[in-house]
């Protein structure tokens, strides 16, 4: 996939999670460029809800810009450190999600409840709360995160990869899904999760290539129309 394309569709992407309330003034997302050391990020100064591929940067695994105008933003060693440690990884949203945030807020644990949370895995969750803005504390973050995709940050929001930009927002759209439908259960009672054979078969069946582009083309089509 040639730069431009991946410029355009993470703008579309960091729109998409604007509207969706996964992201405000703040968060941001980024993806490898192809067989190089180097990744493709949203510039700090740019409005989310209305980014384009013109604000999308290009800078190497220190920070430095390569590409376009504009700085990284503050909390680049997030992306750049996972990287780093993680080859199968080739795209990373920082979000800050409404639902799932207030779960790490009244410290309880969020759960498969629905068909979509049988996608997301073991969800760890990061223990400290400031800005992923400093080496150490992204190494750290990196560290915490190991196998898994996603990994929510205590009273801050959440980081979510995966292996193209595509997957990564699908995945951003799930968690919130499952965290929203915990909670509104909750209210009613004792929230169930899933049944472990029940994880398995279902997300065997949700997690496929032609499922995963429904999602994303659904939200690319309300970013024209709403």
């Amino acid at each position: 996939m040639q730069n431009q394309t991946l410029k355009e569709q993470l703008a579309i992407s960091i729109r998409m999670m604007e509207q969706a309330n996964h992201i405000d003034f703040n968060g941001h997302m980024s993806a490898r460029v192809p067989e190089t050391d180097f990744i493709l990020i949203n510039s700090a100064g740019a409005s989310r809800s209305t980014l384009t591929a013109d604000d999308v940067i290009m800078i190497d695994l220190q920070g430095n810009v390569i590409e376009g105008d504009g700085r990284p933003p503050n909390e680049f060693p997030l992306h750049t450190q996972i990287y780093k440690r993680r080859i199968d990884i080739q795209a990373i949203t920082h979000t800050h999600p409404r639902w799932s945030t207030m779960f790490t807020i009244a410290k309880i644990p969020l759960r498969p409840v629905v068909i979509q949370g049988a996608v997301l895995g073991d969800i760890p969750v990061f223990p400290k709360s400031q800005s992923i803005s400093e080496q150490e504390i992204a190494n750290d973050l990196a560290e915490k995160l190991a196998g898994h995709h996603i990994i929510l940050l205590k009273s801050h929001g959440a980081v979510i990869t995966g292996t193209t930009i595509v997957e990564t927002f699908v995945r951003s759209v799930f968690l919130e899904e499952n965290a929203y439908r915990q909670y509104m259960a909750s209210q009613l009672g004792y929230a169930h999760s899933l049944e472990d054979e029940d994880i398995q078969l279902t997300k065997n069946v949700i997690w496929q290539p032609n499922n995963i582009q429904k999602i994303w083309d659904y939200h690319g089509w309300r970013i024209i129309f709403f």
